[in-house]
């Protein structure tokens, strides 16, 4: 028997299913979210970029207090932390929010199922509760927003002690003495930045010759150099092939890209963070026939259709960039398309960034993906050595980078390191949004003194105008 009859039933409750289910709330339509995990905000709220941030920017503030703060005229006597208090604050963190979440599916009327989803076609889902009973749902449309896991390598299974996914990166008990962190990627890279800050010895190894491969290479370049700078260890071109485990010790073997070279590396902790892959599974997806890629993730045409009817997939579960942002967009682009509306998402100014300090961020294409492209570009740079606002605050490692069509003078891309750069690339994700130009970006006001005063003076240097420098 059919327990209730909805418009809409997402299932997932992270940025995409929650924020999908909200819009979706907003517009009138009858709507439910069933979130399994018991608590609203999938990975991204619990686990991910969250409680990642919190501890990013306690231990940020810890390091400045230690090493920085001295050198602006400041005297602090011995600095120390409590582990212990920098996790309940991230836990407090996490809860807050998690509830706040509930709030606003009460304001929007939107109806809180709480259990594991599974499709039973023509529009039904059965839903498990923690008790193992099960009620059954109807809806005119079903969207799967159930996000993505970790990979794990073959044969190293995650014990969360010491053997580590970022899910337990985010709770260790101690700080680690040696730190093996394996892929240096966005999650790799910033976990590695908290503990390294927090007193490990840490070393990242990459399969790739170069950090963060999918990001400009000038800036991955001049990224590492900073990292090792602040005391990161890089072992490029190795990867890991299995562990030996003692109750005592813990050797990673590893290996070089060519298998011409095998290591043994003695730690305390290891970090798989070698990417993430879609989260489908116990969803019924084989027995209604629904289309997967070689990498499990749902095929959608490009209003997120599967091809069954009335079922659809944002976010993680489908191919494109894995960021919460990119999963909130297409969750609202999607419900207002079944309400009638125009949604859209323009792809081309999904920012990314990297939450290290300092920050990286990019939005549109590197100079890379234009040269395969065969567009014509150009290219301006400004440093934050010569912005007087991160002069004074004492913070002017990195560049920006501009990059525009050389003919039309179109933005086309701009990558960022340096203070702040989480919040400055937005200024140049309008512009692209809008198809504006180098010159609109830099024509526009930037008031002084501030960092923001960088991306305008990058974009005068498109065409050779840079004041400063």
């Amino acid at each position: 028997m059919v327990k209730k009859n909805f418009d809409v039933v997402i299932i997932g409750g992270g940025p995409g299913g929650y924020v999908a289910a909200l819009r979706a709330g907003q517009l009138g339509m009858n709507v439910a979210c069933i979130e399994k995990r018991g608590k609203l905000g999938g990975t991204c709220l619990n686990v991910g970029c969250i409680p990642s941030k919190a501890l990013l920017h306690v231990s940020e503030k810890f390091e400045s207090l230690s090493h920085l703060v001295p050198e602006h005229g400041i005297k602090v006597d011995k600095v120390s932390f409590d582990l212990g208090l920098m996790m309940k604050h991230k836990d407090k963190i996490v809860d807050t929010l998690t509830k706040g979440i509930e709030g606003l599916f009460k304001k929007n009327k939107v109806d809180y199922i709480k259990g594991e989803a599974e499709l039973l076609g023509e529009g039904k889902i059965s839903v498990q509760d923690s008790d193992k009973q099960i009620s059954i749902y109807q809806a005119a449309h079903i969207i799967i927003a159930t996000g993505s896991v970790p990979v794990s390598l073959p044969n190293i299974d995650f014990d969360e002690k010491r053997i580590l996914s970022s899910t337990g990166a985010l709770s260790l008990k101690d700080v680690p003495k040696d730190l093996l962190v394996i892929g240096a990627g966005y999650i790799g890279l910033e976990m590695a930045s908290v503990w390294r800050r927090l007193g490990s010895n840490v070393t990242v190894v990459e399969y790739f010759d170069g950090i963060l491969p999918s990001i400009d290479r000038e800036l991955a370049k001049n990224f590492q150099r900073i990292l090792e700078k602040q005391g990161l260890n890089f072992k490029l071109k190795n990867k890991i092939t299995s562990i030996e485990q003692t109750a005592k010790s813990l050797t990673a073997i590893l290996q070089s890209a060519d298998g011409q070279t095998t290591e043994k590396f003695k730690t305390d902790a290891i970090l798989v963070a070698v990417g993430r892959k879609p989260y489908t599974q116990g969803l019924g997806l084989e027995k209604l026939g629904v289309k997967l890629d070689p990498k499990g993730f749902i095929d959608i045409d490009l209003y997120y259709h599967t091809n069954v009817p009335g079922l659809y997939a944002i976010g993680d579960v489908v191919k494109g960039p894995m960021l919460a942002h990119k999963a909130e967009e297409e969750g609202i682009a999607l419900v207002e398309r079944l309400a009638g509306q125009a949604g859209h998402v323009n792809y081309d100014t999904v920012p990314s960034i990297i939450y290290t300090f300092p920050e990286l961020a990019s939005v549109g294409k590197t100079e890379e993906e234009l040269t395969a492209m065969g567009i014509s570009y150009k290219v301006g740079k400004f440093p934050f050595s010569a912005n007087s606002r991160a002069r004074t605050n004492n913070i002017s490692e990195g560049f920006v980078k501009i990059i525009a069509d050389a003919t039309t003078d179109k933005l086309l891309g701009a990558h960022i390191i340096g203070p702040e750069a989480g919040t400055l690339i937005h200024e140049c994700v309008m512009i692209m949004e809008f198809g504006g130009s180098a010159e609109d970006l830099a024509r526009s006001f930037h008031a002084h003194p501030t960092l923001n005063e960088a991306v305008k003076e990058a974009a005068l240097n498109v065409l050779g105008h840079a004041l400063h420098i």
